[in-house]
């Protein structure tokens, strides 16, 4: 889904980012050094085929809590005085934040509270508390969250962690900017996704100081187009169940707000299923895992190839903390778009070697039945009749019709191709 450009120019990184400056991201990389992982970034030759663009992408999915987030939670942290670090943190996030401010907490010995709201990925929930913090789950949003956690700070008298409106933090997040074009100098564009808008902060500021030319593009799904409303006074709502709730941010932070505004060329919006594909395609490809927020930014240059064709793009895995459960319907659902799996009813005599018959065409057609039921309480068929749903796996969709046809051919009566899942339209 393609926006218009911003409509200001960009200024320098001196101007944006006032508050934070190429050298607080420099002081932040010596801080975070031999602690966070310095995480690899590679050209995809398979990937920049797909895309028509050089791709090269930063692993971020390989921190130690599978998430860029740890970079700016350490150096945050480290920055409290003695005094701090007695009374504790407190902080609020959808899980990759506070598994980052939680581990590196425990291992400064420094007491961590995370407020996670409702419905926050179990696998997330539960790495967060054996890194030794104690989670509270309250609210229905990050908001809501958010809310909470600072009525827990002026109770328990504990120091707030922003996820993202905070310099120490967003000078954190903007090392990985400082890795990716020390590993990549010759990218020419930045393609990052977009929660609250710390993590491209601060990699525009370090971008633009390294080489001023360089064109940075954030990304945020469709449902949550937070930062895309702020920088382009636009209206769009802020609502629903996303794959990415990494970036489900409904209120960018103040900050982030003026500095993507100042160095980011535009906000590009992806839709779920976009999202969903991008997820799949870097396991099967790359054979890495990542969550839907850090797939969001290979999605963009997938559903965008006119604004980046021909060009060197680095593009940000920002993290890979995905409910397995989750993952394993993101695959199903991908192979059903893509017809190397699908579903058909097929109607048949209720009676001994039917089923037998239809495997044997299936089967001889190179197909791999994985699923089948009869259902006999069709009423408008006669009750000497049956349907049979069927779940087939093929090479690819040309091959998939072919085992439709074949089955055609052999005298079964398909009553309905059964897709359950479909492409979102925007």
């Amino acid at each position: 889904m393609g926006t218009a450009s911003l409509a200001h120019k960009a200024k320098s990184s001196s101007e944006a980012g006032s508050q934070i400056t190429i050298d607080d991201i420099r002081a932040a990389a010596k801080v975070i050094d031999g602690i966070v992982e310095r995480t690899p970034t590679h050209l995809s030759r398979t990937l920049s085929k797909i895309a028509g663009c050089d791709v090269w992408l930063k692993f971020e999915n390989l921190q130690f809590t599978a998430s860029f987030k740890e970079r700016g939670a350490l150096n945050k942290l480290t920055s409290l005085t003695p005094e701090q670090r007695k009374r504790g943190v407190v902080a609020m996030s959808a899980g990759n934040h506070a598994q980052g401010v939680a581990y590196h907490a425990g291992r400064l010995g420094i007491p961590a509270t995370i407020v996670m709201p409702e419905g926050t990925p179990f696998n997330k929930v539960k790495h967060t508390k054996n890194f030794g913090a104690r989670v509270v789950i309250d609210g229905a949003t990050l908001q809501q969250a958010s809310e909470r956690a600072r009525q827990i700070e002026k109770e328990e008298n504990l120091v707030f962690v922003h996820p993202f409106d905070d310099p120490l933090i967003i000078a954190g997040q903007g090392t990985v900017a400082l890795e990716l074009m020390a590993d990549a100098p010759d990218v020419d564009v930045l393609v990052v996704p977009i929660g609250g808008g710390g993590l491209i902060s601060g990699m525009a500021i370090a971008a633009r100081a390294l080489k001023p030319g360089i064109e940075i593009y954030g990304v945020e799904t469709a449902l949550y187009p937070s930062m895309y409303d702020a920088v382009k006074q636009a209206s769009l709502p802020c609502s629903g169940q996303t794959i990415a709730e990494g970036i489900a941010v409904k209120e960018p932070g103040q900050i982030t707000r003026r500095i993507v505004g100042d160095l980011v060329k535009d906000v590009l919006l992806v839709r779920e299923d976009e999202i969903e594909k991008a997820v799949a395609t870097i396991l099967e490809i790359e054979k890495t895992v990542v969550e839907g927020a850090g797939a969001a930014a290979f999605a963009a240059i997938v559903s965008n190839p006119d604004i980046f064709r021909g060009q060197k793009v680095g593009v940000v895995i920002s993290g890979g903390n995905i409910d397995m459960r989750l993952l394993s319907n993101v695959i199903l659902r991908e192979l059903m778009r893509e017809g190397r799996i699908l579903q058909l009813v097929v109607e048949i005599e209720d009676r001994p070697g039917w089923l037998a018959k239809i495997a044997t065409v299936v089967g001889e057609a190179g197909g791999n039945i994985l699923d089948v039921s009869h259902n006999r309480m069709m009423t408008d068929m006669s009750v000497k009749s049956a349907d049979l749903s069927l779940t087939i796996e093929a090479r690819d969709a040309e091959h998939g019709a072919e085992i439709r046809e074949t089955l055609q051919k052999s005298g079964f009566i398909i009553r309905s191709h059964a897709q359950s899942v479909r492409p979102m339209h925007s």
